[in-house]
């Protein structure tokens, strides 16, 4: 196995370890990433007009998507802690599908690693919050495909999933 497809987070020995990001550059990286809610119809027409007893969910999908951003090291083992300058997290109705909510978290920083994780945290939590939002009137919704849609900046360069 060449030393590009070693795992990063594992010594020698097998056991984990944080990676050291001391000789990196230090480049603006950012990452977005995708999560979907499926529900029904009712709910995204429920969801469009604030009609949920508990609130406004996707406002408040959206800032737990933003507080997740910066929690990213502290709920995920041997991630570093980054100065994150910006997150923004995107809430579209019937998207991709009817009857679902795409959620598109993008995180900014410049540092010497990159943001992928908190990327996918902020919309890892902001899925979980609009499905503990809605679940009173669909238990039956699903949290369907999280993934890294983009990320840009540091020594691989820019990678695209679209």
């Amino acid at each position: 196995m060449s030393e590009s497809e070693k795992l990063t987070h594992v010594r020698g020995d097998g056991s984990a370890a944080m990676v050291d990001v001391s000789s990196k550059p230090v480049t603006a990286r950012t990452a977005a990433a995708v999560a979907t809610v499926v529900t029904t119809p009712e709910v995204i027409s429920l969801l469009a007009e604030n009609g949920l007893a508990k609130g406004d969910a996707l406002s408040t999908a959206r800032i737990a998507g933003i507080m997740a951003a910066k929690k990213t090291p502290e709920l995920v083992p041997l991630c570093h802690p980054l100065p994150i300058s910006k997150v923004t997290v995107d809430l579209q109705l019937d998207a991709p599908q009817p009857g679902s909510v795409q959620i598109t978290a993008e995180v900014r920083t410049t540092g010497q690693t990159g943001v992928e994780m908190e990327a996918l945290t902020a919309a890892s939590v902001a899925a979980l919050t609009l499905y503990d939002m809605i679940k009173g009137v669909d238990r039956a919704a699903v949290i369907a495909e999280t993934k890294v849609i983009t990320k840009s900046g540091g020594v691989s360069g820019d990678w695209s999933r679209l």
